[in-house]
């Protein structure tokens, strides 16, 4: 049986074999296996090897080790963003902004603070997913306290202008939050060019493992935020627990191994991802969601005229590897709510597919990709109604 093609990099990269040898070392009797909080000759041996990790994840998004706050994700990092800075600042201000097509971890905190008696601007982005900087600053008010405006789309791909926004924060003296999960290794990150004030990214997104992420929190001058775990003052007090030594190393190495080829494996994947869209729209009645300009490398999203998107999954199903939507959204029935405000019908929304490329995609994968795609979205429409394969956006 043929190994399917895995286009579902957005979900989760597999382990990197480097990061995969560098857990395995801190593994096993041998291994730096105490407590990295414990001050004997053992935990200090541990509490050396996360920390070089750390200075290894700091360098690949520009920030100084101190400033990376290590988490299990980008999910908690978003919370502790935005969940802590809100809380500690609810004297200052209630109002807070984000966009309508942010990741799941970030609307549902949002959401949260709702509950908890804040105000949130929900911004529409345009049709291609992109938030504007002036749509930020005409939102701001003089009791906005919290701006969450994500890097890179978690479904579309659609790169906003985070530098820009964190000008105009910055100006206001708003605090600033990226997601920045998807972006993280494989494109160039600076913290610091962009203004922000919290930035949350993850290991498993770029070949590390899961369970592990980080949250850059800026230095000078460093934002408030109420932490979400008590215990033992791990992380400068900000979050609470017992590092993993063998995680944080495989973020570490992840992290070494993304910037050692970071501006190479940009071009190569972007050149698969632009070869796969031509590829496809040969099935005719297609149309891309999100901007062709302003994305990342290695997502493209694309509707079929007349196909249900988990129905072509199910006909791909041995064959290709790839989702109608967010991983982290997949039990819902609920089109996915990013499409839906780029102004698509649930039609168009269901008949969107998400195809996401790495590391270790190659051109042979896309060529097979492309011709399973393509006949299996041919022969779905030739079981369909004459009238159901129409252009729907």
């Amino acid at each position: 049986m043929n190994t399917p093609i895995y286009l579902d990099y957005a979900a989760s990269w597999p382990v990197h074999p480097g990061v995969a040898e560098a857990m395995a070392a801190c593994l096993g009797p041998d291994g730096p296996h105490a407590n990295p909080s414990s001050s004997h000759a053992e935990g200090q041996r541990a509490a050396r090897v996360i920390e070089l990790a750390r200075e290894s994840v700091a360098v690949l998004v520009g920030a100084d080790p101190r400033a990376i706050v290590l988490t299990s994700g980008a999910t908690e990092s978003d919370n502790l963003a935005i969940l802590g800075a809100a809380r500690a600042g609810r004297e200052r201000g209630r109002h807070l902004v984000t966009s309508r097509v942010e990741h799941r971890a970030v609307v549902d905190a949002f959401r949260q603070l709702e509950r908890e008696g804040f105000e949130v601007s929900w911004l529409r982005p345009s049709a291609d997913g992109q938030v504007a900087p002036e749509q930020v600053e005409e939102a701001l008010r003089p009791d906005t306290l919290l701006v969450s405006v994500m890097h890179g789309n978690n479904e579309t791909g659609t790169l906003n202008d985070v530098a820009a926004i964190g000008a105009v924060c910055r100006g206001r003296g708003v605090l600033y939050h990226v997601d920045a999960a998807q972006g993280v290794g494989k494109v160039p990150v600076d913290v610091e060019a962009w203004n922000a004030d919290l930035v949350a990214f993850t290991a498993h997104k770029l070949g590390g493992p899961k369970g592990i992420g980080a949250l850059y929190v800026r230095q000078q001058p460093r934002p408030a935020l109420q932490p979400l775990q008590f215990g033992g003052g791990q992380e400068r007090g900000l979050r609470a627990g017992t590092l993993a030594t063998h995680q944080v190393a495989g973020f570490g190495a992840a992290c070494s191994l993304a910037r050692a080829d970071l501006d190479q494996e940009e071009r190569r994947v972007r050149g698969l991802r632009d070869r796969l869209w031509t590829r496809l729209s040969a099935a005719g009645d297609t149309w891309r969601n999100g901007s062709a300009a302003w994305s990342l490398p290695g997502i493209l999203n694309i509707g079929f005229a007349g196909i249900d998107g988990e129905s072509l999954l199910l006909a791909l199903d041995g064959q290709v590897l790839a989702s109608s939507g967010s991983a982290c959204s997949s039990a819902s029935a609920e089109p996915s709510h990013v499409l839906r405000s780029l102004g698509l019908s649930d039609l168009a929304c269901q008949a969107s597919l998400r195809l996401s490329l790495g590391r270790w995609t190659s051109d042979a994968d896309v060529e097979h990709a492309a011709a399973a795609i393509v006949a299996a979205v041919t022969r779905l429409r030739s079981l369909a109604p004459a009238a159901a394969v129409e252009r729907i956006r």
